[in-house]
């Protein structure tokens, strides 16, 4: 180390670590820790906020429309709109129920919502008007986990039952929730199973049996109660009076009264088949080119904190597994959504646009300066880099686009205090070559360090306050002003700590000048160009004729702004592989007219050249999406 101590403390740190055993292991360390760092942290395709809503479904049987609204659902929107954090209300009132939707501000934690949510419920019961038969309120959270990560559509080339299709997505759903790191899965577009009545209107006036009682038969049977308990030898059983009726066996061997001293049997009267109920909503897959094929969807969710991209890929193979098992061979599957696909190819994509931005900053220090400089450099910038995707980790946050575009954008800052303190070695070194490195190190640095922290604490300050901003974008591009905060200031610490270490190893013992070509080359001509707006006669009107070509660049960059050829936005346009086409149609509309309209408009899609396959999903809801869930 240094025999003089320099000053400041960026010269006494530099001459502290220059030689000392600790600084290539706090180096490894870093290393590693980055490494370790790319490895557990989740890839996923958005950053991970708290986007927390609750829909509270409340039973209300036999009440219409407009009083299931007057008494269940403003009340409700009064009583719910005063928790702490609700942002929004919104009820939907329809005979029988209501469902009310809480959307809570962005960044209230799950837990605490759900927890907030059933303390009003069950502190403000008396709203409810329990007297007139209203059920209790049901509550359905809901968040950024419940988006699905990964979706698989069954369907078939021949125009193969809806139900048929249920059973066998029915089958593989138990295996898809085997899964680790898989939370739900849900079937779209399966159809409800039912038991058709086929009512004979000869048999049952020969029978003498009406509608009416055949009916309330139905009714009364299909109940199932507790009837008290049984003690027995010191054993306690539970009595139970009554069964459900569980198939069309069971419904067809009802009897339902006697005729001539036997039983009459629901079949005596009826024809009796099991099937799906009456069509309230279609779901079709239609591959490129167009043919509409009955379809049913899984969508998969995956745990809090899971990385998407693996969980994904374990989908993938299990459902490869189950084929010509659980999978009919003639049964077409199509993965329709695979956010851990999308999420690993953006990540590898941002990856190597990491990778090539600090490559062209390392040759552009070795032109500018020399080999063993850009060698120092590289180091440095690497170990950065590291230390920040672990700090990133530390800190919650996944790997996703936002997160390593704050890399990406904080590249050109987090080399500079490295490159700024090896050059300003190189340049002690080229001024007095003859003394030796481990005096020069110190005093260089402290020359410097005061202007790189003031420097690298003013970049902070500009970043850091948008990581304060409220609504729905502060957190989700928070990752971008503390991921680069975190790597400024760890970027400032190798500067003083390892690039002094390194300097000290790897530069020429001696150097009488800056031996890089482009230094060379300003050298050269630079000084002749600033020769000709300072000494030459007419270096006034140059100045002057330079003036005009900034403020005249300057101003025409401006105005592409207003001009729109430009277009100002935070993040690139995402290259997302699915969008939706929502279908809005009148109301009262029949849902057979919809999917019509869904079939023209989706012949209309398949018949364009980029597009792979498509669904429909007509009376109900597909599997919901990020963008989505922030618009409820």
């Amino acid at each position: 180390m240094s025999s003089t101590s320099p000053n400041g403390v960026s010269g006494r740190v530099a001459g502290f670590f220059q030689d000392h055993a600790l600084t290539p292991l706090i180096a490894v360390v870093l290393m590693l820790a980055g490494v370790f760092a790319v490895m557990v942290t989740p890839r996923e395709e958005e950053p991970q906020i708290d986007v927390t809503m609750a829909i509270v479904s409340i039973p209300f049987p036999g009440a219409s429309a407009r009083d299931v609204e007057r008494l269940v659902a403003i009340p409700a929107e009064r009583v719910l709109s005063r928790i702490a954090g609700v942002e929004h209300v919104y009820s939907v009132s329809r005979p029988d129920s209501a469902v009310v939707t809480l959307q809570y501000e962005v960044g209230v934690p799950r837990t605490e919502a759900i927890v907030r949510l059933f303390d009003t419920l069950e502190s403000h019961s008396e709203w409810l008007p329990r007297g007139l038969g209203v059920g209790d309120p049901l509550v359905r959270p809901m968040g950024i986990d419940d988006v699905p990560i990964w979706s698989v559509t069954l369907w078939a080339d021949d125009v193969r039952a809806a139900d048929e299709l249920a059973r066998v997505a029915r089958s593989i759903e138990q295996e898809l929730k085997r899964v680790s790191g898989s939370r739900d899965v849900a079937l779209h577009g399966a159809p409800q199973r039912a038991v058709r009545v086929l009512l004979d209107a000869g048999r049952m006036r020969t029978a003498g049996i009406t509608v009416e009682r055949l009916a309330a038969r139905l009714q009364s049977v299909n109940v199932s109660a507790p009837a008290g308990v049984w003690l027995r030898d010191g054993v306690s059983v539970q009595v139970q009076t009554g069964d459900f009726l569980r198939s069309a066996e069971d419904v067809a061997a009802l009897v339902i009264g006697v005729r001539d001293g036997r039983p009459l049997y629901l079949s005596d009267v009826a024809t009796i088949e099991a099937g799906p109920a009456p069509a309230s909503q279609y779901v079709w897959h239609m591959p490129a080119g167009g043919g509409v094929h009955p379809a049913v969807t899984l969508a998969v969710t995956k745990k809090p904190g899971e990385n998407a991209v693996e969980v994904a890929r374990a989908l993938d193979r299990r459902l490869e597994a189950m084929v010509d098992s659980l999978i009919p061979s003639d049964i077409r599957r199509t993965v329709t959504r695979n956010y851990g696909e999308t999420a690993a190819h953006k990540a590898s994509q941002l990856m190597q646009k990491l990778a090539f931005a600090t490559a062209s900053v390392i040759l552009l220090v070795g032109l500018a300066l020399g080999l063993r400089e850009a060698i120092i450099v590289g180091v440095a910038v690497v170990l950065t880099l590291a230390a920040t995707l672990f700090a990133s980790w530390a800190w919650g946050f996944t790997l996703n686009r936002v997160s390593l575009f704050a890399l990406i954008f904080s590249i050109g800052i987090l080399v500079d205090d490295a490159i700024v303190v090896v050059e300003n070695i190189h340049r002690h070194r080229a001024l007095d070559p003859s003394a030796p490195l481990s005096k020069l190190i110190p005093i260089a640095v402290d020359e410097v360090g005061g202007p790189t922290i003031l420097a690298t604490l003013t970049v902070i300050a500009a970043l850091l306050p948008m990581a304060f901003v409220s609504g729905l974008m502060g957190p989700y591009m928070s990752p971008i002003p503390i991921n680069a905060s975190l790597g400024m200031l760890l970027s400032l610490m190798i500067a003083f700590v390892v690039t002094p270490w390194l300097s000290l190893r790897l530069m020429k013992p001696a150097a009488a000048t800056h031996s890089g070509r482009v230094a060379r080359l300003l050298e050269n001509r630079f000084g002749g160009l600033l020769a000709r707006f300072i000494e030459t006669p007419g270096a006034r009107t140059a100045r002057w004729l330079l003036a005009v070509l900034v403020f005249g660049g300057l101003a025409g960059a401006l105005a592409l702004v207003p001009l729109q050829a430009v277009i100002l936005k935070m993040l690139p346009f995402d290259n997302k592989s699915e969008f939706q086409v929502v279908v809005d149609m009148p109301a009262g509309t029949p849902v057979e007219a919809t999917n019509a309209v869904l079939v023209d408009l989706g012949m209309f899609l398949a018949r364009q050249p980029e597009v792979a396959h498509l669904q429909g999903h007509a009376g109900t809801a597909s599997p919901i999406t990020f963008n989505g869930l922030v618009r409820q």
